[in-house]
């Protein structure tokens, strides 16, 4: 299917459609808020007025603050950009292993494919929670880069098996075995013609992975193995203070929900968006053509 045929399938979804279109706002707001943020990271209001306060229309606190004078807006849209620049980072690395290794495997089958994926599944065989919580805990403290490389190289898995599936439909089309017979090189065929075929299940992929990465991220940083909170704000461990604050329902609610609802936003658009993405590339023709993790 042409790229134009998916693309008019895509605009002909309008909640995948919506869904992409809040997602890049919200990420463009995370990537720029440095820049237009009207205080730091870390900065307190003093005034006894404004410690552990209630979101109000009245004053700068929109959302509130939490017990010792910071803004939870603020807070919460620093954590969207450090919890942003972590996905992509960890995304990036998850793309290009995983695409290497499944290319790799897919392309040329035989003995490469099983013994790379043999790796992948040795890989994919450990719960996700128990690599993830020995890594942390090993590498604490956390930076930004320690855990976008921890999510990373356990993210490729995925990666590679959505690789492998396409390299091993994709060889055996007409047009490879074409630039086969016209002595093309290896390297050409993969990264002139199976590469573009490609790109379709691999933005389906990222959108998948950058989700997982959100999801993990914030799940360590509740347990309070992730990126401190005093060094850097992220969705995940605004949402840990609030619970290790022993906060509920009924009292410092506003210093949670704010950090909460941005990341199932986020989570809930990028699955839309995976899923609106998948669809317009399923049909072809009269033929269906599968996506497999």
């Amino acid at each position: 299917m042409s790229r134009r045929r998916a693309l008019r399938r895509f605009l002909h979804q309008p909640v995948a459609l919506a869904a992409g279109i809040v997602l890049a706002a919200v990420f463009t707001l995370g990537a720029i808020f440095p820049w237009i943020s009207p205080t730091p990271q870390d900065a307190i209001d003093i005034s006894n007025r404004w410690r552990d306060h209630a979101p109000t229309l009245t004053g700068w606190h929109v959302w509130g603050t939490n017990n010792i004078g910071q803004d939870i807006l603020v807070r919460t849209l620093w954590g969207l950009h450090t919890s942003e620049k972590t996905a992509f980072v960890a995304t990036a690395l998850a793309l290009v292993l995983g695409g290497a290794v499944g290319g790799a495997a897919g392309y040329f089958g035989g003995w490469s494919d099983a013994a790379l994926m043999r790796i992948t599944d040795v890989f994919a065989v450990f719960p996700a929670m128990i690599v993830l919580l020995a890594a942390t805990l090993y590498l604490f403290p956390l930076t930004i880069w320690k855990t976008a490389l921890i999510f990373g190289f356990y993210l490729w898995v995925y990666v590679a098996k959505v690789m492998r599936s396409e390299m091993t439909t994709l060889r055996k089309r007409e047009f490879v075995e074409a630039a086969v017979a016209g002595g093309a090189s290896n390297r050409r065929i993969f990264f002139r013609h199976l590469l573009p075929h490609a790109n379709g299940s691999l933005i389906v992929a990222t959108t998948a992975v950058l989700g997982q990465v959100l999801i993990l991220e914030a799940t360590i940083e509740f347990f309070g193995v992730g990126i401190p909170s005093s060094q850097t704000p992220t969705l995940g461990n605004l949402i840990g203070d609030a619970e290790a604050a022993g906060v509920s329902l009924s009292a410092g609610w506003w210093t949670w929900v704010g950090p909460a609802v941005v990341l199932t936003l986020v989570l809930v658009c990028a699955s839309l968006l995976g899923d609106g993405i998948a669809e317009a590339l399923r049909v072809t023709g009269g033929r269906r053509r599968r996506f497999r993790a």
